[in-house]
């Protein structure tokens, strides 16, 4: 928040604040909340309408989730992994995005937009999972009306806080842009070399698709394992032959009974093998020798054309 935007509210009202909302929940890196905190102190002034701002704010939402609930409706889990693909933790994104959908179910709809991460990606999932169209429109409405309204009550009751604020900002403005610039660019960069660290270590371990097609059909039994979610199984209800289903978050509840004298092989559907390479960390800690995950996963299998179990046709 700075003097700036407070400046663009007062003078341009409810565009300023609808489009910034609306551009937020499409999925740009944009100050929604805080837009929205700003506005109802405005708004507390009497400079605005808090009611349109509700309305309109509520309403841009609504565009946004409707427009990713049908392009997942649609394309599936391949809009999941395409917005991923774009996050700073594409490696995690689809696998934690779905874990917290079984966890909280539907209702997580709810909480999305207060959830880092959850906002963008719920949506295009609840289309993917083909919820239903009023269904998904009356828990996307209470959400919005959630977040929108916390956003403008607090700009509400905190009016005065948020000018004395505003006035100090103004006055070491500098100082504080260039500590929250390098503080944000510092972050990035140790997600990217967390990232690298973890692609370098992956790509040692991997074993690609035709190997695996040599190993079983050369007779020597390896362990396929599926650590798929639910969820990501009902999106793609189709597996490599003989593959064993256990979850990432139900591997050590598992661990016992898997056999130490076999190679082991782990795939998902995730960007980068992340959840395979997850479970394969975790089976190396328990003393396991021979585990890799597959390169390229489900997909890659299915690329080759080799023969999967399961649903004929994948979902679109």
């Amino acid at each position: 928040m700075t003097q700036y935007l407070a400046s663009l509210i007062g003078q341009y009202g409810l565009l300023v604040v609808v489009s910034i909302v609306l551009l937020d929940m499409i999925g740009l890196p944009l100050p929604g909340l805080p837009m929205l905190i700003l506005a109802g102190a405005v708004a507390a002034d009497g400079q605005l309408s808090a009611l349109q701002l509700m309305i309109w704010s509520v309403a841009a939402c609504l565009v946004a989730d409707c427009g990713w609930y049908l392009a997942g409706e649609t394309y599936g889990i391949r809009v999941l992994k395409t917005l991923c693909q774009i996050s700073l933790e594409p490696d995690s994104c689809v696998s934690d995005t779905q874990s917290r959908f079984e966890r909280w179910g539907i209702k997580s709809l709810l909480i999305a937009k207060f959830v880092p991460g959850l906002a963008v990606i719920a949506p295009p999932l609840a289309g993917a999972m083909r919820i239903g169209w009023l269904k998904f429109t009356v828990l996307s409405t209470g959400a919005a009306i959630l977040w929108v309204g916390a956003g403008l009550a607090t700009g509400m009751l905190f009016k005065s806080q948020i000018e004395h604020a505003l006035a100090n900002m103004q006055r070491i403005g500098s100082a504080v842009g260039l500590v929250l610039g390098a503080a944000f660019l510092a972050y990035l960069a140790y997600k990217w070399w967390e990232r690298r660290r973890f692609l370098a270590v992956l790509r040692m371990a991997r074993i690609s698709v035709v190997a695996l097609y040599d190993l079983i059909n050369a007779g020597a039994a390896p362990v396929v394992i599926d650590v798929r979610s639910a969820t990501a199984r009902a999106l793609e209800p189709r597996w490599i032959p003989g593959a064993i289903h256990v979850p990432l978050n139900d591997i050590a509840r598992h661990v016992k009974e898997l056999p130490r004298n076999r190679e082991i092989i782990v795939y998902c559907t995730c960007p980068n093998e992340a959840s395979a390479a997850r479970v394969a960390k975790i089976l190396v800690r328990n003393g396991f020798k021979s585990v890799r995950p597959l390169h390229g996963g489900l997909d890659a299998w299915i690329s080759a054309g080799y023969y999967v179990e399961g649903r004929s046709e994948p979902p679109r």
